[in-house]
């Protein structure tokens, strides 16, 4: 296999610039392990904060190197779950959806790098002043949660403002990367890697319900739709301005516009939610896959998702390269 050597790749260790997303529920342990031992690095998800989940997944990793990510307005109602990570030493430790600062000193401090991840030009800006050492700039194709920002402008922009501010932070581009095509294009935009979520979760590796693979391979990217519901249907109390992108399924067409109806019934409805979603019903509770879907056939390992989009990025590097003339 070709190697693509950026900033992050000598930075972290790594041989590919690609790193798994630390998605809730569904980026486990198995699953960082396999994007590290394949040449990338794999996040563990910590997501709202279980901590018998969070031990678990790192005895599924072993001492395969990963990383671990929180959901950081919810590790705020659990912080001491911070240290129990730090206490694994993890290659790096990332947080999205929240102000990084109440926990950056105690990140720095352990000598961990932290990747922040951001979805507009403000949450960078609060990054670089929590000392982020990695910016991830999420578009809104993405599955799961984010903003409204698209990744193709929204790369380059913080790629600028990078450039200008803190040209020793690094860029990762996420958000519809399924593929060498999109890992290219992330190069291309000015990122230093990917941060990849969707094709990951569509991985042998992910703790995914086998029907939710299926619903991901069956879909194209306009079958998504972001959404408020499926976070009413959980009970999580997500703050503005935070959607989360999932499939256009029955659930969400069956809610469409009656927000408050759903909150006004939620004692009968959030059981009901949450046995579809553990049965793995496609159709009552809502499937978490971006856009990407669309780029989906196929449920392989982990390792051969970052094999071929190496291979493929290169490819597509090479032929580029041939289309300037003199």
């Amino acid at each position: 296999m070709v190697r693509l050597v950026t900033r992050l790749t000598e930075r972290l260790g790594i041989e590919h610039p690609i790193l798994s997303a630390p998605m809730a529920l569904a980026g486990g342990g198995a699953l960082a392990a396999a994007v590290t031992r394949a040449g990338g690095l794999g996040l563990i998800g910590g997501g709202y904060g279980d901590a018998d989940w969070l031990r678990t997944q790192y005895a599924a990793a072993g001492n395969t190197r990963t990383g671990c990510g929180f959901i950081t307005w919810s590790l705020a109602k659990q912080p001491h779950l911070l240290g129990e990570v730090l206490a694994h030493r993890p290659a790096a430790l990332m947080l999205s959806f929240g102000d990084p600062m109440p926990f950056a000193a105690e990140i720095a401090a352990a000598d961990v790098p932290l990747i922040c991840q951001c979805q507009n030009l403000g949450h960078v800006r609060a990054a670089l002043e929590a000392g982020a050492a990695i910016i991830v700039a999420q578009g809104a194709e993405a599955g799961g949660h984010g903003h409204n920002r698209g990744t193709l402008p929204l790369v380059p922009e913080v790629a600028d403002l990078l450039a200008r501010e803190s040209p020793d932070t690094l860029l990762l581009a996420a958000g519809g990367v399924a593929d060498g095509r999109g890992l290219a294009a992330a190069l291309m935009l000015g990122a230093d890697g990917v941060l990849v979520g969707t094709r990951f979760w569509a991985s042998r590796e992910a703790l995914v319900h086998p029907n939710h693979h299926a619903a991901a391979v069956a879909a194209t990217g306009d079958e998504t739709v972001r959404s408020a519901l499926p976070d009413i249907a959980r009970r999580l109390d997500w703050p503005r301005p935070f959607d989360i992108r999932v499939s256009d399924n029955a659930f969400i067409a069956r809610w469409r516009g009656r927000d408050a109806e759903l909150r006004a019934t939620i004692e009968a409805e959030a059981p009901a939610y949450r046995e579809a979603f553990m049965a793995g019903d496609p159709d009552k509770a809502a499937v978490v896959f971006g856009e990407a879907a669309g780029l989906i056939s196929d449920i392989p390992s982990a390792g051969e998702i970052v094999a071929r989009m190496v291979d493929e990025a290169a490819g597509h590097l090479k032929a580029g390269a041939r289309l300037v003339a003199g």
